[in-house]
């Protein structure tokens, strides 16, 4: 396929792929059955030190990650990387990078998401899978930049609301939320020192 703004080739990396970027002219590109439609712009993403990239491959633990995507996201006093990825088996995760912490994430089925009363606010807890998580943190992070290729569409300037829960055996859920959707997400901590990089 080829970019219907600069015409260069595009050539996603998997199947699942639904938005990618155009590394010629930067156009954010959302794949609908067999063409592309133009999607706007993949912002500025500045280079900074980071443990690893797009394009390299990453062993944590047993399993191999290739980093398919890399967006990053501000939330006023600074901003957090998101890198999605895909497993060994083909599996997407997202790798969250947040001043040297990573969590590896996975996509809770809607008939998995936590259920709880009420709101949850700063130091709200539920019950989930039989252990205990309480609300760390809550925020608002906007889109500022993307590249690369993403399994569901993301927009440059789109604000989300954000939820992180700390579990008690330490098991990490989290929740992102626009307008009335909301996305849930399960993961742990990684330590940086056990990640193996090969870069691209």
């Amino acid at each position: 396929m080829h970019c219907p703004n600069c015409g260069d080739l595009v050539s996603p990396a998997i199947k699942s792929v639904k938005m990618i970027t155009c590394a010629s002219c930067t156009t954010t590109l959302l794949l609908e059955d067999a063409g592309l439609r133009l999607a706007g712009e993949q912002g500025v993403l500045h280079d900074v030190p980071m443990l690893f990239g797009l394009g390299d491959s990453l062993r944590i633990g047993k399993t191999l990650y290739e980093v398919l995507g890399h967006a990053r996201f501000s939330y006023g006093r600074g901003s957090w990387d998101e890198f999605w990825a895909i497993d060994d088996q083909g599996a997407p995760v997202w790798i969250s990078v947040d001043e040297g912490d990573l969590i590896l994430q996975r996509v809770l089925a809607r008939t998995d998401w936590p259920k709880y009363d009420g709101y949850l606010r700063l130091g709200s807890t539920l019950l989930y899978q039989n252990e205990a998580f309480r609300v760390d943190e809550v925020g608002t992070g906007t889109c500022t930049g993307l590249r690369g290729s993403f399994g569901h569409e993301l927009t440059v300037g789109e604000r989300y609301k954000f939820l992180t829960l700390q579990g008690e055996d330490g098991r990490v859920l989290s929740a992102e939320i626009e307008g009335a959707q909301y996305e849930w997400f399960i993961g742990h901590w990684v330590d940086p020192f056990e990640v193996e990089v090969k870069p691209a």
